[in-house]
């Protein structure tokens, strides 16, 4: 099994912006956070990381036949306007995919509060730090 974690834009800056949303941690632990659960969950697992849409969207269609098993994405603000990557994920109906937000989005400001990507995904994780990350992991493993 092979799961694809995709982090969208200004994640590679964890622990630099508003660390009292974020977190202190950077995106170095982060990747390193992933990698031990993949090995604790036998599984293997790309981490992808981009400020850039069509960058995303490249990788979100390369995962079709690379073998790619779930995808969790965190899209960042694309989560907010981003048809595109709603496209390119609704593509997929053979494997799971969820989305995850660090922060609660639910409580932030008001346009934080619509995600157009999440009815592509099969599940939401949202509010849980970067365990969400294990978490959608977990979820993935259980459901692929």
């Amino acid at each position: 099994m092979k799961i694809l974690v995709i982090n969208g834009p200004n994640l590679n800056f964890l622990g630099i912006r508003d660390p009292k949303t974020y977190g202190e941690k950077n995106y170095d632990h982060l990747v390193d956070l992933i990698k031990a659960k993949a090995e604790e969950l036998g599984i293997e697992v790309e981490c992808f990381q981009s400020n850039h849409e069509g960058a995303i969207i490249d990788r979100i269609q390369q995962a079709y036949s690379d073998g790619t098993s779930g995808i969790v994405i965190n899209p960042g603000a694309y989560t907010h306007y981003s048809y595109a990557i709603y496209d390119a994920l609704l593509s997929y109906d053979t494997i799971p995919m969820v989305e995850i937000h660090i922060s609660d989005i639910n409580s932030r400001d008001e346009f934080r509060r619509t995600s157009v990507t999440a009815p592509a995904c099969d599940h939401q994780i949202i509010g849980h730090g970067l365990d969400g990350y294990l978490e959608a992991m977990e979820w993935i493993a259980s459901n692929a």
